[in-house]
């Protein structure tokens, strides 16, 4: 019998509270089938106010499963109606829900801005508890960007709002929150007070679980500061709270704790035995994450035991347990799993190295590099030819395939971390660079150079003394470089002002000091050249592929100088690669691309896009138009100047172009590497700033692109390589990618380029060309700043 609306709405309603019932007792797919029928009769009677709600219910329950791409199809959908009806609060919620898939995803920047919106409409409808969960969440965001000022004024919003409500619960979560922020910041006395002030409120309540959680963190803060009887009895305590409440999971964190603090204590009896304990629980539990951390954890302990044959069998286990994590993680999943193993790969190639095993070292440095891009290529590779070798990684016959087919000299870096007693507590700090060189014949040489000195008696780090050697002549640049550690143990470097690590700082600030300044120029090359001089060819047009490690991306490899002056590029033909896997992938690439039709993207000086709060213009490039007009008239085309370089217009070109030259403004995006971007003329429909997330969607089939603006070889530096503008191009199928690493003077740049592309037409390789180009420019423009900015990636052919 037909039903009238009302009847309908009625049944609807029930299969809504239905599917409540059995999502609170668990019954999830159950749920699901009770909301989808729902779902099906708020469509058919169109009301859409209990589609927007069953919509917003099937969201969060795909969430729960882990299905976060029809989470957010179903967020999208709830949000649209929810629009369309002018319900404020329902959207608010909605937006959160879609942060929360994009938090799962790892995708910060647009979670931040959800729940940003999030937050803003809560703050309108006078929600408090949305309030919180949206700073709570922000909060986490900045925390794990490592971000902490940021993270600490949500957090710190956060917990005046749980005070407001009463609510023990979430005033106890925004203290300990704010201690690990002092915690990590190395503010232990603050950390203590937050983390005390926190655990009178879960001892007040009752509330076991956070208890536990806030003495296991004061524990974490003593053993920080090297006061291991205090750490011990807060680790007991929680231990026993976490086997009163069965958390099996807090038992074995405890215990991995325990462990590594008795091997600090060189107990290493103890310690084994707690990390075994650890070990058994979170395999019983099936969490393989914690089974890897063990797993490292008594690599580490054997090895300072000097037993490395275990060492090496252990840390091997970790890194393939990890290594089975990765099946059906997206890109930027893979990179954030293989930032917590890259310390595990540079311990296993420090125990090979003791046992004199150079050359599985060297395929465990290849294997512990860039392996996200590497299967993004190999992917994408594979959907155009079906004879696409697998991106399995390389073993040693492959890595001297790789030499001889490329005909040149590969020096690869490996950069190695050690903990070492620092004011009685261990510290994570650099060891030694790791050199290996591969020749064409296949031979393969190991040197290495030790850094510890830099730190024990110089009060520097190789990533500092790369900073200050960008900071060029520029005292107040130098003066504002600020020396962290990560949260993952690496060195890093930052300005606490607005000073840019280069020689382009304001002008009024651009103090300078006497030239020449080359001794950090002259340490990188002691460190970095000198242990394999007699290894590199004799001859300047034999190539050498530099293969850098962690901040040695940020090194111009043709401007070190040696004792006498001579810079490397006078010496040698200079290219640069992410691995030597990803310069076998770049060959395929080149091979599998198809015939173009012969067109040349040639784009200077847009109109220029505004950005920032209040938006202002970037500043116009009569340089770089100079630039694109004289290397226009070069190859025979016409360029795209000002007005005519929409977003739009260059973007539709650039698929079908064979050479892609956009001298313009760049960005890097230290903390969202896809976030980098291009500045190209905006218009009604875009603003104008091409990033590397959209280029990395295109598909192209250039043979070169040539990105003359600034710092567009940089982004963020992880364990997977420069995650930034010169990765994207070559993820869409661009084999040999030209970037600069700092600010590029805009006369010095035309020249340089103008003396390139003449080189390259009169036949010479794009490595020879750009060597050329250097020393060219070198004479017309003596310092490195202005000859020494550009590095060519991937093929030289």
């Amino acid at each position: 019998m037909a039903q009238t609306f009302e009847e309908q709405q009625q049944e609807a309603k029930q299969l809504l509270d239905l599917g409540l019932g059995q999502y609170e007792q668990r019954q999830f797919l159950e749920a699901l089938q009770s909301w989808e029928q729902a779902l099906k009769i708020y469509q058919r009677i169109g009301d859409k106010t209990g589609e927007g709600n069953t919509s917003l219910y099937l969201g969060n329950l795909y969430i729960h499963l882990g299905e976060y791409i029809q989470a957010e199809q179903y967020f999208l959908e709830s949000l649209e109606i929810s629009r369309q009806i002018g319900d404020k609060s329902r959207e608010g919620y909605v937006l959160m829900g879609l942060a929360d898939v994009y938090l799962n995803l790892k995708e910060y920047a647009q979670a931040e801005q959800y729940f940003l919106q999030s937050l803003e409409i809560s703050r309108q409808v006078d929600n408090k508890i949305r309030q919180g969960i949206n700073l709570n969440k922000l909060g986490e965001i900045y925390y794990t960007l490592g971000e902490f000022v940021q993270a600490e004024e949500y957090y710190q919003e956060f917990l005046m709002i749980a005070r407001d409500l009463n609510d023990k619960e979430q005033e106890i979560n925004a203290l300990n929150s704010l201690g690990l922020i002092f915690r990590d910041l190395g503010k232990y006395a603050e950390a203590k007070q937050y983390f005390l002030e926190s655990l009178a409120i879960a001892q007040e309540t009752n509330n076991r679980a956070l208890e536990g959680n806030i003495l296991h963190n004061i524990g974490l803060v003593h053993q920080s500061q090297g006061q291991y009887n205090q750490a011990t009895a807060y680790y007991e305590e929680s231990l026993i709270i976490f086997g009163q409440i069965d958390s099996q999971e807090g038992e074995a964190t405890i215990l991995n704790n325990l462990g590594i603090l008795y091997g600090y204590l060189e107990n290493y009896v103890l310690a084994e035995e707690f990390y075994k304990q650890s070990l058994e629980i979170f395999q019983e539990i099936g969490h393989e994450s914690g089974q890897s951390n063990i797993l490292n954890n008594l690599g580490l302990l054997y090895q300072a035991q000097k037993r490395y044959n275990e060492a090496e069998e252990f840390f091997f286990k970790a890194i393939e347990l990890y290594e089975q994590l990765r099946p059906g993680l997206n890109d930027l999943q893979k990179i954030s799993l293989f930032e917590q193993q890259a310390k595990t790969y540079e311990f296993l190639q420090q125990v090979l190295i003791s046992q004199n095993k150079i050359e599985t070292a060297l395929e465990v440095s290849e294997r512990g590099r860039v392996r996200a891009f590497v299967e993004l290529l190999g992917k994408r590779l594979a959907n155009h030819e079906s004879n696409i070798s697998n991106y399995a990684p390389l073993n040693l016959a492959e890595i001297k395939q790789i030499a001889a087919t490329k005909n040149a000299t590969i020096v690869q870096y490996s950069c190695i971390r050690q903990e070492f007693p620092v004011d009685d507590v261990q510290r994570l700090n650099e060891s030694d660079i790791y050199i290996w060189v591969i020749k064409p014949t296949g031979e393969i040489t190991f040197r290495q150079s030790d850094l510890k000195h830099l730190w024990q008696t110089e009060n520097t780090s190789v990533s500092k003394i790369i900073a200050e050697a960008r900071c060029f002549d520029n005292y107040l640049c130098r003066r504002h470089l600020t020396i962290a550690q990560t949260r993952n143990g690496a060195t890093e470097v930052t300005s606490d002002g607005h000073v840019e690590f280069n020689r382009e700082a304001a002008q009024q600030q651009a103090i300078r000091i006497p030239q020449p300044q080359q001794r950090e120029w002259q340490q990188l090359h002691q460190l970095l050249i000198e242990p394999i001089a007699d290894l590199l060819p004799t001859d300047p047009k034999e190539r050498v592929i530099f293969v850098p490690h962690a901040s040695l991306f940020l090194v111009p490899f043709p401007a070190l100088p040696d004792a006498n002056g001579t810079y490397l590029i006078e010496k040698h033909t200079v290219l640069t690669a992410p691995s030597i896997q990803v310069l076998d992938l770049t060959r395929q690439q080149k091979l599998s691309q198809t015939e173009r039709d012969g067109h040349l993207l040639i784009v200077g000086n847009p109109t220029m896009p505004s950005m920032g709060e209040p938006p202002q213009k970037l500043s116009p490039l009569p340089g770089a138009e100079k630039e694109a007009q004289d290397i226009a008239q070069l190859l025979n085309v016409t360029p795209l100047i000002g007005s005519q370089a929409t977003k739009a217009a260059v973007v539709e070109k650039m698929p079908s172009s064979r050479i892609i030259h956009l001298a313009t403004h760049g960005s890097f995006d230290p903390n969202r590497g896809i976030g980098s971007w291009l500045a190209l003329t905006p218009t009604d429909s875009d603003n104008g700033f091409l990033t590397a997330e959209e280029i990395f969607e295109l598909e192209l089939n250039a043979e070169l692109v040539v990105l003359s603006a600034c710092d567009t070889g940089r982004g963020r530096i992880t364990g997977d390589g420069v995650i930034g503008l010169s990765r994207s191009f070559i993820s869409a199928g661009v084999p040999s990618v030209l970037v600069s690493l700092w600010k590029v003077d805009d006369a010095a740049t035309a020249y340089l380029m103008r003396e390139f592309y003449e080189n390259w037409l009169d036949g010479s390789d794009k490595a020879i060309a750009l060597r050329q180009a250097m020393l060219n420019t070198m004479q017309q423009y003596p310092a490195p700043e202005n000859w020494a900015a550009f590095t060519l990636i991937g093929e030289a052919e």
